[in-house]
């Protein structure tokens, strides 16, 4: 495994520079490039799989509860402190305080009932449904004044996030340590040496790009297989005769 410490010295050694040819604030920019781009191909490659993936950095689960207004339908996800990638489902809390998912539904499905967007489902109640457009989440139907629902702290999102990025402070202590598999660590380093090549014109750009390729496609590869101890049982499946 690696710290941010050694994957910079180590980037400093392909690229044969030092903290003035290759700044601290320019690598940090491009590890951070290469950790959300690592970072959203896991995502993609263990998308719809249980758990889905997060980075190892991250201390609680991605979930965000947002409070709900009475009558209002739409709600912005950019609230959300770490931005999401994907939406896993929604629930909302009941005037009881217990917990209800919501079915995710498109513009498609409310238009299929023949009915405008402002008109569905259009008397405040418990939501039962949502919809995604853009950065906005809307509720169907709108939370009513606390009769159905519990408005404060009321609507809890859970979702995929991106990488927990390397700030300055962090690279100073140069303790951290990129949150996906270790042995793929150092891609943080190649992929930065291949930029920084191609942009002083090195001849080794195309060397720093096959070893991060190569590196990036058996990290995804060995994600891939991660679960491959879960394994589906076979089981009677009863016949029905008319």
């Amino acid at each position: 495994m690696a710290t941010i410490a050694d994957i910079e010295t180590f980037t400093r050694f392909l690229t044969k520079t030092n903290t003035t040819s290759l700044t601290a604030a320019n690598l940090l920019i491009l590890e951070n490039k290469y950790y959300e781009e690592i970072t959203g191909k896991i995502i993609s490659e263990t998308a719809g799989k249980d758990g889905g993936w997060g980075d190892l950095n991250y201390t609680a689960f991605p979930t965000f509860t947002i409070s709900m207004t009475n009558g209002t339908r739409e709600y912005d996800l950019s609230a959300i402190s770490t931005t999401p990638l994907v939406i896993l489902g929604v629930e909302v809390r009941d005037q009881d305080g217990n917990w209800h998912p919501l079915d995710r539904i498109t513009l498609a499905d409310i238009h299929k009932e023949e009915i405008g967007e402002a008109d569905y489902l259009e008397t405040n109640g418990r939501p039962i449904q949502f919809l995604i457009r853009d950065s906005q989440l809307a509720l169907y139907p709108a939370p009513d004044n606390g009769v159905s629902v519990t408005l404060t702290n009321g609507l809890k999102i859970f979702y995929l996030r991106t990488a927990d990025i390397f700030t300055s402070t962090q690279v100073t202590t140069g303790t951290k340590q990129p949150g996906f598999p270790s042995p793929w660590h150092y891609l943080l380093s190649w992929g930065p040496a291949h930029d920084f090549a191609v942009i002083n014109g090195l001849p080794n750009a195309n060397l720093f790009k096959r070893e991060y390729d190569k590196g990036l496609k058996e990290m995804l590869d060995f994600i891939s297989r991660r679960d491959q101890d879960d394994r589906p049982i076979m089981s009677n499946k009863p016949i029905n005769y008319i």
